[in-house]
C-alpha cells in the first residue's frame, strides 16, 4: 500500500494526477490568450505558406484540408484525377482514390462544384437527386450507370476524359 502511495507522488508532494490536472488547466489558459480572429490569421498564414510549395501550387488560396490531403494523395500514386467535360466545354478536374466508385465520382463532383460555389458567391443550393436524374455521366460512349462498379472496371485510368452530358429523355 505505501509502495503505491509513493509511485503516485512526485518531489513537490503532488500526485501525477495532480500534476496532469495542472498542466491541463495551464493548457487552456493559453488556448484563452488568444482570440480566435488571431488563431484563424495565424493558420491562414501557414496554410498561404504551404500552398506556395511546389507540390500544392495548383491548389486555390482558399484551400481545405480535403484538396490539400487529395493532392498528396495524388503525388503518391493514391488516386487520380478524372477530368470531367461539362457541356460548356469547362473541364473539372477531380481526383478520386484508385479504386473509387462511379458513386465516388459523382461525390467528388459535388464537392468539386460546392467549393467552386463557395469561392464564387454562385448559387445557394442544388439538387443533386435532380442532376443526376437529368445528367449523366459517359466514358469513350459507355454510360456510367452502375454507381456501385468501380472505374477502373470501365477502363478509366488518370487523367482520362468523362462526359457530363444532359440525358436523351425517352419518349
Amino acid at each position: 500500500m505505501m509502495e503505491e502511495q509513493s509511485r503516485d507522488t512526485v518531489e513537490g508532494g503532488l500526485s501525477v494526477k495532480d500534476e496532469e490536472v495542472a498542466a491541463l488547466d495551464t493548457e487552456e489558459e493559453d488556448e484563452e490568450a488568444l482570440p480566435h480572429s488571431e488563431i484563424l490569421d495565424i493558420f491562414e498564414e501557414g496554410l498561404a505558406r504551404l500552398v506556395q510549395d511546389p507540390l500544392l501550387c495548383d491548389l486555390p488560396i482558399q484551400v481545405t484540408l480535403e484538396e490539400v490531403n487529395s493532392q498528396i494523395a495524388l503525388e503518391y500514386g493514391q488516386a487520380m484525377t478524372v477530368r470531367v467535360l461539362k457541356a460548356d466545354g469547362e473541364i473539372m478536374p477531380i481526383v478520386v482514390v484508385q479504386n473509387a466508385t462511379v458513386l465516388d465520382l459523382k461525390k467528388a463532383i459535388r464537392r468539386f462544384m460546392e467549393l467552386k460555389q463557395q469561392r464564387e458567391g454562385g448559387v445557394k443550393h442544388v439538387s443533386w437527386r435532380y442532376v443526376w436524374r437529368t445528367y449523366q455521366l459517359i466514358f469513350q460512349g459507355e454510360k456510367l450507370e452502375d454507381d456501385k462498379m468501380r472505374l477502373k472496371d470501365y477502363g478509366i485510368r488518370n487523367r482520362d476524359e468523362v462526359t457530363f452530358m444532359k440525358r436523351l429523355r425517352k419518349k
